[in-house]
Formats: C-alpha cells, structure tokens, sequence
C-alpha cells in the first residue's frame, strides 16, 4: 500500500508571508500541530507548534537541568510578540517528505525515525497531500480486519 493510497488531499496550506496569527488560528481551530507552506505552488517549509514554542522556550536544556530561574507568567505575556511576525521567521525551511509511492510502512518507519506524527506528500516540490500516523495505523488495522476478528 503506498502514500498517495491514503494520504489527505485536502490540505490546509500557509505561505511563508502569512502572518503568524493566522497560521496559528488555524493550528488551533483545526488542531493540527504543523501546517505546510507552499509558495507559489511549491513546498517550502513546515511551521509547526513546536517551532512557536521552541521560540518562546528558548533554551529548554536549562529547564533540564534545573539551572534555569524562570517567570513562566512573564514569558507568557511574550508569546503576542512571537505572534507578530510572519510564518517565514520561525517555520523549519528543510522539509523532509516522502514520495506518493512510497510504501507506507517505509514512511512510518522515516516518521518514526525524525519523531513526526505526519509528513508531507510530494511530487518533487509539490505537495500532493500529508501523510498521518494515525492514515497509516488506520489503514493497517482495515487491511488486517478479517485476521483480527478471526
């Protein structure tokens, strides 16, 4: 069973010039925990809660480590002005994807590898769609229903 199987099609995009608000509206209302970005038809990052929160974290291996005396209501008030920019300053540019033929549990295995729970689908810088986890889980189980219930 290859991606473009089971990947979602109905992608939710955001161009690297989208205010950060936006994007993370849209984070929020629709929970997911990154959204593509694509600019002029191309695939050219990811921004991904775990971006914003990195850059309101700064330096979590203090946190770690306990040496690291921080006001967390303080640093809360910043989040706003993180929010301010646009998605071009905190998303990842080196986007890892898998191909639409690519056997799903080869994806897995690649997502499991760079600890991602979904990863774009593409036809060299076009996105198709994105793939999940849970597409991937959910396909196996369907495959394998008449065996399990036997």
């Amino acid at each position: 069973m290859h991606a473009s199987e089971i990947m979602t099609t109905s992608v939710k995009t955001v161009s690297s010039n989208t205010p950060l608000t936006e994007a993370v509206s849209l984070m929020c209302l629709y929970r997911f925990s990154g959204i593509p970005v694509v600019d002029e038809g191309k695939l050219v990052g990811i921004i991904a809660e775990k971006d914003i929160m990195a850059s309101l974290l700064s330096n979590p291996d203090d946190l770690k480590d306990g040496l690291a005396t921080i006001n967390f209501d303080e640093l809360m008030s910043e989040y706003a002005g993180i929010l301010k920019g646009t998605v071009s300053y905190l998303m990842t540019h080196s986007v890892k994807s898998v191909p639409e033929d690519m056997h799903i549990l080869k994806a897995a295995a690649l997502m499991a590898g760079y600890r991602f729970r979904r990863i774009p689908v593409t036809d060299g810088d076009q996105l198709l769609g994105m793939l999940s986890l849970g597409d991937i889980h959910k396909a196996i189980f369907h495959k394998n229903l008449s065996l399990i219930a036997a």
